[in-house]
């Protein structure tokens, strides 16, 4: 019998931030606590903007967006958000999407795979997603068991389960 196989990504579905960013940013435009003090969230580029006048604000607006992405299914884990920064009158935040599995994440995932899994359960590393191969299914659905119960640092979706 062939090998079944899944392969573990951290992935971020562009839409549904970028849905999570609208929502926030129709909720601060409404709310009464932000009326005068020029908060907003919007892309620029590839990362996303805050902005307000005071570092509490602009934290707030944080607050808000990351609320919004966790009522759409989307890690914390993969926004990584950096210090607010006075620019002039205003404070500034930018945030980042993290997408894909590093080197060093990859080898830390296979070797729990090796070291906590069952026997016979094979982990390799190709580019930014790691395969998990195994002869048996069962042996497979005890990885995906034993990985949602780690806490790592990134977030991790299983796909081309076969």
């Amino acid at each position: 019998m062939a090998d079944s196989s899944f392969d573990i990504v951290s992935k971020v579905e562009r839409q549904e931030v970028d849905n999570a960013l609208n929502q926030a940013a129709k909720e601060i435009a409404q709310r009464y606590d932000f009326k005068g003090v020029g908060a907003s969230i919007a892309w620029s580029g590839e990362k996303i903007e805050m902005r307000a006048s005071g570092e509490e604000r602009v934290k707030a607006v944080l607050d808000i967006f990351q609320a919004k992405l966790v009522k759409r299914g989307i890690s914390l884990k993969a926004l990584d958000a950096g210090e607010p920064q006075a620019s002039g009158k205003e404070y500034k935040l930018f945030a980042s999407l993290k997408e894909g599995i590093s080197q060093d994440d990859a080898k830390k995932v296979a070797k729990i795979i090796r070291d906590e899994g069952p026997k016979g359960v094979k982990a390799q590393v190709q580019g930014d997603e790691l395969r998990v191969t195994s002869k048996s299914r069962d042996a497979l659905q005890e990885i995906i068991t034993l990985l949602k119960g780690k806490d790592l640092e990134f977030p991790l979706q299983f796909v081309n389960y076969r």
